[in-house]
C-alpha cells in the first residue's frame, strides 16, 4: 500500500525512508503517564499529543489545534474533551471538534477534525503508528503478562542518536569486555564464539551462548562455574529488539524499544521482566539497567557516520557482527536508503 502521508514540518528524514518507517509501531510514552492532562510527544519529527478518555483509551493525534496552530499539549482535558489553551476549541476522543466556544450555536466546519493515529498500549506502554497500511508484526514480550514474573519499568532514556545505531548496539556481543567492563563485562574474557542467526519474515533471531557472566562484578561470585550464558536475540524491524538471557536460576527478558524522535534523536523504553529473585529490591535492577545503558549511550552519541550505514561496504566488519550484519541487510530490504536520514 502506497502511504500519501504528508511529512512533518523540518522533517529530518527523506520522504521515501520517512514513509516506510512510518508504517511500523513505535512506543512514544508510559500508559501511567497518560492521565488527567495532554501528553505530548514526537515520533518521527512528527509532534504527538496523547489524551485518555473515560472508558479507559488513549487517543494520539496531530499536536495542533486547526483553528491557530497552538499545541492542544498545552491545553486541558475535561468531559473527555481535548480543551485548546488559546481559544477554548474542544475535540473528542476521534478528534472531531465539538464546540467553539466564541460561537457556540454556529455550524462546526467539517474540516475543524484532528489528524489521528492507531494507539495501542502494551508492556506498560503507549505505542503509535503514523500510517495504518496493512498488518505489522507487533513485538511479542508475552512474559510481560506472566504472572510468574516480576515487572520493571526503569525511566526512558533519550539518546543524541539515531536509533539503527542504537539497536545495533544493543545487538552486538563483542564489546561486553569493553563498553561494559565496569558493569559486567570481562576484560580477560573479549572472544567471541560463533552463533546462529535465524533469519524471520518480520526481522531475526540470534542465539549466542557464551561464558561471560551477566552478573554485576560485585555479584560475579554467583556464578557456577563452566556455566554457560545463552543470550537470545530476537529483532522486529525496524528498531525494537529482545534480549532473553538464561540466568542459573531462572530467565530476564529485556524489551529494547527505541522511538525514532527524529533522524539522530531516540528515545529509549526498556521494559524489564523476571521469573527469579522476586523479592530482591527492584532499585538495584533500575541503578544496574541505568549503568549499562549510560556505557552504551556514551559511545553510541560519538559513532560517525551518525546513521547507521546500511551498505555493507561502507564499513568493515568481523565474524562476531553476524547479527549487525543481518539487520543492516534486513533494513535495506525495506527500501531504506543506504543512509536513511535527509
Amino acid at each position: 500500500m502506497i502511504i500519501t502521508e504528508k511529512l512533518p514540518r523540518h522533517c529530518t528524514f527523506n520522504e521515501s525512508d520517512w514513509k516506510i518507517l512510518a508504517a511500523f509501531w513505535y512506543p512514544v510514552a508510559f500508559s501511567h503517564d497518560i492521565v488527567d492532562r495532554p501528553y505530548a510527544a514526537q515520533l518521527l519529527d512528527e509532534r504527538l499529543v496523547l489524551f485518555r478518555v473515560s472508558d479507559g483509551s488513549v487517543t494520539a493525534a496531530r499536536d495542533l489545534c486547526l483553528h491557530r496552530g497552538v499545541p492542544l499539549s498545552l491545553g486541558s482535558i475535561e468531559n473527555d474533551e481535548l480543551i485548546c489553551r488559546y481559544h477554548g476549541v474542544r475535540y473528542n476522543k476521534a478528534g472531531q471538534c465539538v464546540c467553539i466556544p466564541a460561537e457556540p450555536v454556529a455550524a462546526i466546519p467539517p474540516r475543524l477534525k484532528l489528524k489521528t493515529y492507531p494507539t495501542i498500549e502494551r508492556y506498560g506502554l503507549v505505542w503509535v503508528r503514523l500510517a495504518d497500511s496493512g498488518d505489522i508484526h507487533f513485538p511479542d514480550f508475552k512474559e510481560w503478562d506472566d504472572p510468574d514474573y516480576i515487572q520493571v519499568l526503569p525511566n526512558y532514556v533519550d539518546i543524541n542518536a539515531a536509533s539503527g545505531r542504537q539497536v545495533e548496539g544493543f545487538l552486538d556481543v563483542s564489546h561486553f569486555a569493553f563498553i561494559h567492563a565496569d558493569s559486567f563485562g570481562e576484560r580477560h574474557n573479549p572472544e567471541v564464539p560463533d552463533y546462529p542467526v535465524e533469519v524471520l519474515p518480520y526481522g531475526f533471531r540470534a542465539d549466542y551462548v557464551s561464558t561471560v557472566s551477566n552478573y554485576p562484578h560485585h555479584m560475579k561470585h554467583l556464578n557456577p562455574s563452566g556455566f554457560k550464558w545463552r543470550r537470545l536475540f530476537e529483532l522486529w524491524l525496524p528498531f525494537t529488539a529482545k534480549l532473553s538471557v538464561t540466568f542459573p536460576n531462572g530467565q530476564l527478558h529485556i524489551l529494547n524499544a527505541a522511538c525514532p524522535v527524529s533522524a539522530r534523536k531516540t528515545r529509549l523504553f526498556v521494559p524489564i521482566c523476571r521469573n527469579f529473585d522476586k523479592d530482591a529490591p527492584l532499585q538495584d535492577t533500575l541503578d544496574f539497567n541505568d549503568r549499562v545503558f549510560a556505557e552504551d549511550k556514551a559511545i553510541i552519541e560519538q559513532q560517525y557516520p551518525e546513521d547507521l550505514p546500511i551498505r555493507l561496504q561502507d564499513e568493515v566488519h568481523i565474524a562476531g557482527d553476524k547479527s549487525s550484519i543481518t539487520y543492516r541487510k534486513k533494513l535495506a530490504a525495506l527500501g531504506l536508503s543506504p543512509s536513511f536520514a535527509a
